[in-house]
């Protein structure tokens, strides 16, 4: 009797592992992992920011006092009369023009746009897991008639399917070097540069935040395309590749979302096409004139807004200064921003998976601490490590202070998450290191 319960028992064991084990192999067949792949790394996710709240505790610059006594000593000694602090109230230092009541304004257009304009004949894709900038590119060329997809474009940009963001500069790449057509990034863009350029026949990519559509899951980032405008509607339609194709939004909802990546837009087109896109944009055609004209816009912010929005407008100013190569002056707009982001709840906390200018400011002013501690912060705040920038910027970090290991770590990590990826492969080659 009891050889006949063990065996039982045994068989039973027997049966469940057998079971699982066949659900695993199901699991992994690739048109079922496609599917279901994403919802676990959801459900991972929700478990861990359920125990482990992410926006609980704040990152805080410890080497400001340090790199600010820096910055006065180097202020003193170029110039006998006292400097402005970077006071919300007073005038931030290291700004090429400290005039917060300029505002750089565009070229002026030889004739008036319509009232309202809607470019036909983008095919609109959804996308799939956590991919939104292949998604919204993808868009974006099929207006021109490529007929790619989402996977194409993923496939380069985005090899690890789990890996959180790809960058603009990256979109922007992929376009100059796998297509026939020419892109253009820019910053500090406002709402009729964006209605001129669709009246002029040219669809438009923004980055912004995204939040009511995804409530329960705070703030985050997202690409947008946008193809046609209505004045008298006061809306814009944007290809939406989570939520839905001619999705109408508000021009007021547009401003207020694109404020939290400065403005950021993406105009592609084809080659012999360039002239006009340069006659839309004006003097923000040229990077440097752009750039500063994007650093005012965001200093005219800061005298105009309040809690989130004035994190915001604080860190464009940073990201504005620090592509000038104004390093001391963007980490210190940062230090103000990371001050102001202390105080907010809740926080828009996965900042850092989209936008790496902090990591930039705080390396190149020696502050190597501040951005291991950064992309420490960062990592805490997600339930999977997939953000190959902040790892690449952690290792430098760590080679600068000559903790070498440290960094090669870092640096395979990042090649984890973004196999073959040319910087992390740079970075292990100057160390000596076989990628």
């Amino acid at each position: 009797m009891f050889k006949n319960k063990k065996n039982k028992a045994l068989r039973i064991i027997l049966i469940v592992i057998g079971a699982l084990a066949l659900m695993v192999a199901v699991y992994f067949l690739p048109p079922v992992h496609s599917r279901l792949a994403w919802r676990v790394s959801n459900l991972r996710a929700e478990i861990r920011y359920f125990f482990n709240p992410p926006d609980q505790e704040a990152f805080t610059p410890a080497q400001q006092a340090e790199m600010d006594a820096i910055v006065q000593q180097t202020m003193t000694a170029l110039t006998p009369v006292a400097t402005a602090t970077l006071e919300p109230s007073q005038t931030p230092t290291n700004y090429v023009s400290p005039t917060p009541t300029v505002t750089a304004t565009l070229a002026p257009t030889a004739t008036p746009i319509p009232d309202q304009v809607r470019l036909e004949g983008t095919v609109h894709e959804f996308e799939s897991y956590n991919n939104c900038g292949p998604a919204t590119l993808s868009m974006a060329l099929s207006y021109w008639g490529w007929e790619g997809n989402q996977s194409v474009i993923g496939g380069v940009l985005k090899p690890n399917w789990r890996d959180r963001n790809v960058m603009p500069y990256e979109l922007v790449d992929y376009v100059e070097s796998e297509t026939e057509f020419k892109a253009i990034l820019r910053y500090g863009g406002d709402l009729d540069l964006l209605k001129r350029l669709i009246a002029a026949g040219f669809p438009v990519i923004i980055e912004k935040g995204f939040e009511e559509e995804v409530a329960d899951k705070g703030w985050m980032g997202h690409y947008g395309l946008l193809t046609a405008y209505n004045d008298e509607k006061g809306w814009f339609l944007i290809q939406d590749s989570y939520v839905a194709a001619d999705y109408a939004n508000l021009y007021d909802r547009v401003e207020r979302h694109w404020r939290a990546f400065n403005y950021l837009y993406i105009v592609i087109y084809p080659a012999d096409r360039e002239s006009e896109v340069l006659s839309v944009l004006g003097s923000d055609a040229d990077e440097t004139a752009n750039l500063q004209h994007a650093a005012q816009k965001a200093l005219n912010e800061v005298y105009s807004l309040e809690g989130r929005e004035l994190f915001f407008a604080w860190f464009n100013y940073g990201t504005s200064l620090m592509y000038l190569g104004d390093y001391y002056g963007s980490a210190q707009a940062y230090d103000q921003a990371f001050a102001i982001y202390a105080d907010l709840s809740p926080r828009p906390w996965r900042m850092l998976w989209y936008q790496t200018g902090p990591y930039f400011a705080y390396y190149w002013t020696g502050r190597y601490q501040d951005v291991i501690n950064l992309a420490d912060k960062t990592f805490d705040d997600i339930s999977e490590p997939a953000i190959e920038e902040s790892w690449v910027w952690r290792g430098r970090a760590r080679a600068a202070l000559g903790d070498y290991d440290g960094a090669i770590s870092d640096f395979r990590t990042a090649l984890e998450w973004h196999p073959d990826w040319w910087v992390a492969e740079s970075e292990l080659e100057n160390l000596g290191v076989k990628p």
